[in-house]
Formats: C-alpha cells, structure tokens, sequence
C-alpha cells in the first residue's frame, strides 16, 4: 500500500510540472524619444491559445496598454493614449509570445509595465521598465518674423532634452545662401566662438548667455540688413542626438528711416530744380548770389544727410564715405564751371579763377582711402599698416600744402625765413605725392584684396613714377614755352588718358574675383584717376564759351542730384519691397555720373580756346565789354606784358632775398 501511495505521488508531482507554466521579460529599457520599444513577455511552455488571456498595464495608473482574450486582440480595450501605438505580434502568440510593441514613444510612457497570462493552470506575470526617454527637440518660431531694417530681432531655438545643457556638444546658426549654407554664429563646448562667424554677421549676432543654461539658445540680429533676409537654421548636436528648427525671416517694408531718406532725397531734387529755376530768372544780381550759394550747398547737403543715413543700416563705411565725400566737393567743381562768375565779389571770383584740382584731389583721396583701411583694418598686418599710414600722411600733408598755398598771404607775417621753408618744403612734398601717387593709389586700393602688393610696389612704382615725372616736365615745358602749348596739351592728355586707362585695367583684373566690392572699387578708381588727370588741366572758368560751362553748371548741380537721388530712392524702394538691393553698391551710379562730370575738365582746355587777346586800345575796350558777358575772358596784351614783367621783377627780387636769408642762417 505504502509503495503505490508513492508511485502515485510521482505521478502527480510530474504532471504538475508538466502545467505550471511561467512567464519572461527582460532587464530595464532606455528608449529614445519617438521611436519604437520591444516589450518582452513569453511563455515557456505550451498553453492553449484559445483558453488564455494576456493583459498589459502599466503598473502606476493600472490603464490597460493592450489585451489578448479567447483568441482575439481586444484593440478597444486598449487606452486612448496607447491606441494604435501598442501592437501584439500576431503571428507569433500561437508559440507564446506575447511581447508588446511600442511605437512612437512618448516621455510619459517612461515607467514600469506588467504582461499578466490568466490560463486553466493559473496565473503568471512579469514586470518590464521602460527606464528613461532619451530625447533631443528643438523648436522655434512657428511663423515667419518681419522686422524693419536697422532694428534688432531674435531669433527663437529653444532645446528640450534628458541631456544637460553643458553636456550639448554644438550648437550653430547658418543661414542657407542660394546652395550653400553660411554660419551665423557658433557654439561648441561651451564656448561661443564669434570669429567663426561669416563677415556679414560678425560683430552683429550674439546669444542669450544667461538663458543658456536653460537650453535657450536664441540668436540676437542686431542692425537688420536687406541682405538678411532670408532661411535661419539652428541645428543642435548632443551625443547621437540632433535636431534642428528653421526661422524666416522678413522685412515690413518701409521703416521710418526708409522714409526719412525718401523725403531728403525727394526735397533735393525739389530744391536743386527750384533753386536752378529761380536763377536762370533772375536778374537781380544781389539776388542771383544768394540763390547761387543755396543751389551750390542745399542740395548737396540734403543727399549727403541721406547718404549717411542710409549708410549706417545698409551700406559699407566705405561706400556711405566714399558717396558723400563728393557730396561734400561738389560745390567747388560747380564753382569752375559756374557761368555766373561775375555774380561774385571780388576776392572770391579771384580765387574761383585761380583754383585748381590740387587742392580737391588730396581731399577726396584721403578721404576714401582711410573709409577703405578703416573698413579692411582687420586683415592689415602691422608693417603694412605703418607703410599704408605713412602714405596717408603723405597725402594729407599734399592737402595741408595746397591749402595753405590759397592763404600764402598770411605766411608773411612769419618772417622771410618760415616762408623760405615752407616753399622748399612744400614744393618737395608736392613733387613727391604727385610723383608716386597714382602707384599709392592702386596700391592701397588693392591691398585689402591681393597678397602680391609687394611685387607691384616693386615692378609697377618705378614705372608709373617715371610716367608722371614725364607729364609733370611736360607740364612744366608748357607753361614755359608758350608757342608748343597746343602740341603739349594734346600730349599730355594722352599720356595721362593711356595711364589711367592702364590702371583701370589693373583694377579690373586684380578684383574681378571679388564678387562683393568689385564694381564699386573699379568705379572710385576710375574716378580718382580722372582727378588725378585733372591737375594737369587748367579749369573750364578760363574759357569764354559760356554755353558750355551753362550746360556743366546744370548738369553738375541739377543732373547730379537727379541721378543720386533716383538711385538712392530705388535702392530703398527695393530693399523695403523685396529685401534685396538693385546695385548692391551705390559707387557704381555715383563715381560713374561724377567721372562724366569731370572728364569735360579735362577736355575743354585742350579743344576749346581762349578768347584772343588785342593790344589796341579800341580792342581793349572791346574785351572790357566781353569780359562783362564772358566772365572768364583774359585781359588785354598790354595788361599781361606788365604782369610777365611784374613777374620778372618779382622772381628777381625773391632770389635776393633767399640769398640774404641764407647768409643771415649760415
């Protein structure tokens, strides 16, 4: 009895392993964010699958994330947060496995979920963790931003992540430019690097420093250009995470400085018509003078304040400097062509006759060429920069000269001496910067732009210095000898013409690869040249032919200002409307008007004659008579015979007294 009790007992015992049965899952789970998790959960042995039921929960809020029962998925019992997300493998529950798949995990399904199988031999569950969502999302501004030009705005990137705001390897704001994308500014190891920034943006764009550690890393634009317009990226990298968000940004149109500088230029094409009007009318000569002064400033001024104006938002310093500078000068080449010379008073209509391109060229060189260094100081190393700031010395000096020559006078109450050094000194100054300035010029022009100054400066200075000395003898020979002027006029001009075109040339082919600049540096170079060419020219106001310089007056203070201030308006019009400029540099319709302006200078000396001189008495009265309507006309031959003899007596007296001073110091 005792032995079939234990026979039956093992029996039993092995029946009732044979059902039990037990369930398996895994170790905890990291899942990334969005993506999709495998949730473990099988038998290890054989259950009817139409007598067993499999539920999964989630363990903190008891919601049922899927259910299996009599042989069918139950989807309606699922909860509405996981509808559609959690997936039996349906044709593997017949082997017994009923793992769970979560697709597009969200962070609150972080946590631990229970897979429970009911069956006729009972009831077995096991846990598996979702441990932690790793993620990365970056996000932004939803709509496109509008901001006027010269103001600031910001642009949003904000980053939500498991990972620590220290911990984020790189972040870094491009903007896409036709099919290439250019940085704005970066961050990396937590560090801002500013010089990685394209030159368009440096010094213009910075982050929130003490947003930072909340992972706002929002870009400030300062000073809103039309060329920013545009498709802003912040993409961010973090481990294997990254992500990124876009901004677009736009413009509103016209801002108040827009309109500001459409109503300066509106009234100086007002005021320079007027003005020219009003004095063809006149016959008032107190009158004429005083509309005369108005017309040579007022609308001058009025484009200079638009110029600069629009120049501290959109344009480069050199362009805004360079633009208003012959604004600045303009007057005085309106004062050589004027055909109301006699409208003047006396001292003044002196000086307008006697005046020259010496005193206007050092002025406008200076000028543009420190707007041009200032602007490319960064890249100057510190033995150019001497060298170029000598040569600017240089040139302001040649200005300081040339206008203390207008003011000689005022030298005599310094003594012989002072006044003896300061002509060997200026005359030596003088030589020396018209010698070597048009290779000064090209050089200081190119240098921001090309590594081989230094081959220039020693094959193309000697050269060009020669070229000039030679215009400068002939110069020299003309107003020596009288017979050959014609003959040395037209050949002077033409060495000078084939110079500048020369160097024109050269600046066509040394900045042709630069894409930004390089019309608006060939057009100030041309002009600069014209100038250059314009201090061997004796000034249009000597000459009688009234109608020509009647035609260069209005051209130059009507036509001008017509011309800069259409140009300037459109270029407004344009970056209001669609954000981009028309010329991209408004060197190239100012220096090329202001060249066609000057060139008759150069030309009218050459091909127009001076009214011939008389020695009769009738026939001086008669040009004192033309010299009423022709302001410009020479005087009689009797008076320049006194004058060449003055002059004799004169030059004779200075020696004798150079040589008693020079006695006196030894």
């Amino acid at each position: 009895m005792k032995f079939l009790n234990c026979i039956l007992m093992l029996i039993f015992v092995i029946f009732y392993d044979a059902l039990e049965f037990s369930v398996r899952g895994s170790r905890p789970l990291v899942v990334d964010l969005g993506g999709s998790v495998l949730l473990p959960c099988s038998v290890d042995s054989l259950v009817s699958v139409e007598k067993v039921k499999v539920e999964w929960r989630k363990t903190d809020s008891e919601i049922v994330v899927h259910l299996y029962h009599d042989g069918d998925i139950r989807p309606e019992a699922q909860h509405e947060d996981y509808r559609d997300r959690a997936h039996f493998f349906t044709d593997d529950i017949k082997h017994g496995n009923f793992s769970l798949l979560l697709t597009n995990v969200r962070q609150e399904d972080k946590g631990v979920y229970r897979c429970k199988v009911y069956s006729e031999q009972g009831a077995e569950k096991t846990l598996v963790e979702i441990k932690d969502v790793e993620y990365l999302i970056v996000s932004g501004s939803d709509q496109s931003l509008s901001v006027y030009v010269g103001e600031d705005v910001t642009l949003n990137c904000s980053v939500d992540s498991h990972i620590p705001s220290e911990h984020i390897e790189e972040v870094s704001w491009k903007k896409r430019v036709q099919d290439e994308h250019i940085t704005v500014l970066l961050y990396q190891n937590n560090e801002v690097y500013p010089d990685a920034s394209d030159e368009r943006y440096r010094d213009r764009v910075e982050f929130f420093s003490d947003e930072i550690h909340r992972g706002n890393f929002s870009l400030r634009l300062k000073r809103v250009r039309p060329e920013d317009k545009g498709l802003y990226m912040c993409h961010v990298f973090a481990g294997r995470f990254s992500d990124n968000t876009t901004v677009i940004l736009g413009s509103s149109g016209l801002s108040g400085l827009h309109i500001v500088v459409l109503i300066l230029c509106i009234s100086a094409c007002g005021s320079a018509l007027l003005l020219c009007s009003l004095i063809c009318r006149s016959n008032n000569t107190g009158r004429r003078l005083l509309l005369h002064v108005h017309l040579y400033f007022c609308p001058n001024i009025l484009i200079l304040l638009a110029f600069v104006l629009w120049g501290t938002t959109e344009a480069s310093l050199n362009e805004m400097i360079s633009c208003g500078v012959v604004c600045v000068l303009r007057p005085l080449r309106l004062l050589w062509v004027t055909p109301y010379i006699n409208d003047f008073p006396g001292v003044i209509k002196k000086n307008i006759e006697s005046s020259h391109a010496d005193l206007y060229f050092p002025a406008v060189l200076g000028t543009m060429y420190s707007a041009l260094l200032a602007e490319h100081f960064r890249g100057v190393n510190t033995v150019s920069m001497m060298v170029i700031c000598a040569l600017l010395v240089l040139v302001c000096l040649l200005f300081i000269i040339q206008l203390a020559k207008r003011f000689e006078k005022l030298l005599s109450g310094f003594g012989r001496l002072c006044k003896q050094m300061y002509e060997k000194v200026g005359k030596r100054v003088a030589a020396c910067g018209f010698f070597v300035l048009p290779s000064i010029e090209l050089s200081v022009l190119l240098y921001p732009f090309v590594g081989y100054w230094t081959v220039f400066f020693a094959v193309a200075l000697p050269v060009l210095a020669c070229l000039s000395l030679l215009c400068r003898c002939c110069k020299n020979a003309r107003e020596a000898q009288q017979y050959f002027s014609l003959y040395l006029d037209k050949a002077v001009w033409t060495l000078m013409s084939a110079l500048s075109g020369i160097l024109v040339w050269v600046y066509i082919a040394v900045l042709r690869n630069e894409k930004k600049e390089y019309v608006g540096l060939v057009c100030m170079g041309g002009f600069l040249q014209v100038l250059w060419m314009l201090i061997f020219s004796e000034i249009p106001v000597n000459y009688s032919k009234r109608w020509i310089r009647s035609i260069m007056f209005q051209f130059g203070a009507v036509g001008l200002i017509l011309v800069f201030s259409v140009a300037l308006m459109v270029e407004v019009i344009l970056v209001a409307v669609n954000g981009e400029r028309l010329m991209g540099d408004l060197r190239i319709g100012v220096f090329p008007f202001e060249s066609l302006f000057t060139i008759p200078l150069l030309i009218l000396p050459i091909f127009t004659h001076r009214t011939p001189v008389n020695t009769t008495s009738h026939q001086g009265s008669q040009n004192s008579v033309e010299a009423d309507a022709f302001p410009t006309t020479k005087s009689t031959g009797l008076d320049q015979n006194q004058t060449g003899e003055s002059h004799e007596m004169e030059t004779l007296r200075k020696d004798a007294e150079n040589s008693v001073a020079i006695e006196e110091i030894t």
